[in-house]
């Protein structure tokens, strides 16, 4: 596998031979805690048939997670006579130690050619806004536990490094945890592999951390609530940055997670997921990750909560679509391209809008249910193409003059 650059205009990913690269990315966050190797197996072999190539997953989980041990009985971190616990002192005694895991995951993924976006720690342990915790980091222990880790994979070539885990900095001391831990991490891996920030919901890592030189792209978390901010917004938000960084959306609304996480309010079914995914892509994305509300934590039971397990929940109808968005961007090679605000007369704010972009001569349209749009282009297009975004098959759509006919959701290539 070849590493991961940014291209010198900020706008997307490569590879270290300069090949436009797309990460389409799965939610995995408890599958080092949660899963056996067999299991971990199991699921990167369904993620990658589905057209993923890149896997989002936390050392120190979100759970309780320094307390509660992994599939092989072992916590990441020693503790003290006084019971705390140790980020500079990580479990690496004997097989199957927590790191020994770690380790033979990221180099299982690689194997498979998946790339791992890996959160150090999720964000209760550095600042317990809600959740578990204990917080245990300070900005020295951090760097030592970031070192730690660089140190651990820098061998590897499939490696992007996520800070943060759902919580912002509010203090400065939040601030210098984590500019340590990035200090620490490129101390180890000798500043091989690209670094972001995970926000929590509705934000983006620029609002904290745009100005840092260890922030290479930036990322959003778009979230599972409703009303919230349009992840389009959000995309031209962070588009509209100096410098220019690329972003990417790291965590949409999940498949089947209840609406505002809150049972009762309905579910998030896969026409949410995949309309972001191709909303975020059409405004100026550079990658895009998906989630399940079972696979993430990796689900074993049943409740109003999450409805399904995390086996089951691996081919749920938009983890089987969103394969034709790579196949998409790889075949239309949209890396680099400028969104359009205004290419669509009215376009509505909300469910209805029209995300559009211009790359390479064409211009692209995400529009999400049966319509007729009005195009204010400065050239009125003469070709037009379109495809259902749940299975990449061409669909019969009417172009007369600047009006735009779509019998159903679809994905239109127009060009002059």
């Amino acid at each position: 596998m070849k590493n991961l650059c940014v291209h010198p205009s900020g706008r997307y990913l490569t590879d270290t031979d300069g090949t436009p690269f797309f990460l389409l990315g799965d939610t995995a966050w408890h599958l080092l805690h949660n899963l056996t190797r067999e299991e971990a197996v199991q699921y990167l072999t369904v993620r990658k048939a589905q057209g993923f190539n890149f896997v989002q997953t936390v050392v120190l989980a979100e759970n309780d997670g320094l307390r509660v041990p992994n599939a092989y009985g072992r916590v990441p971190l020693c503790q003290d006579e006084n019971g705390r616990f140790l980020p500079d002192r990580p479990d690496t005694a004997g097989d199957y130690s927590y790191f020994d895991h770690v380790e033979w995951f990221v180099a299982t993924a690689e194997e498979m050619d998946m790339y791992v976006g890996l959160l150090p720690t999720w964000g209760d342990k550095f600042n317990l806004w809600w959740g578990d915790g204990p917080e245990v980091f300070t900005p020295d222990n951090a760097f030592l536990y970031g070192k730690f880790l660089g140190t651990l994979l820098r061998h590897h070539n499939n490696i992007v490094w996520v800070l943060g885990g759902d919580r912002p900095p509010e203090k400065p001391v939040h601030y210098a945890i984590i500019d340590r831990m990035a200090a620490g991490i490129k101390a180890g891996d000798r500043g091989k592999f690209l670094m972001t920030y995970h926000p929590q919901g509705q934000h983006t890592s620029g609002e904290y951390w745009h100005e840092r030189e260890w922030l290479d792209f930036n990322m959003m978390q778009t979230g599972h609530d409703r009303p919230a901010p349009a992840c389009y917004l959000l995309a031209a938000q962070e588009y509209a940055r100096t410098p220019h960084k690329p972003v990417m959306d790291g965590e949409p609304c999940y498949e089947d997670i209840p609406v505002n996480v809150k049972p009762g309010h309905g579910y998030w079914y896969d026409d949410a997921p995949r309309r972001t995914a191709w909303r975020d892509l059409f405004s100026g994305t550079c990658s895009h990750t998906y989630g399940h509300h079972a696979v993430w934590q990796m689900n074993r039971t049943y409740s109003p909560y999450c409805p399904f397990t995390w086996q089951e929940a691996l081919h749920r109808p938009c983890a089987e679509q969103l394969h034709v968005l790579r196949e998409f961007v790889e075949t239309h090679r949209l890396f680099g391209g400028t969104p359009l605000a205004d290419a669509v007369a009215g376009n509505t704010a909300g469910d209805d809008y029209v995300a559009t972009l211009a790359c390479n001569g064409g211009i692209y349209l995400h529009i999400p249910r049966a319509a007729t749009v009005t195009l204010t282009l400065p050239v009125t297009p003469t070709a037009v193409e379109a495809i259902d975004p749940k299975t990449g098959a061409a669909m019969a759509v009417n172009l007369t003059g600047d009006r735009l006919t779509v019998p159903a959701e679809a994905v239109v290539t127009l060009r002059a």
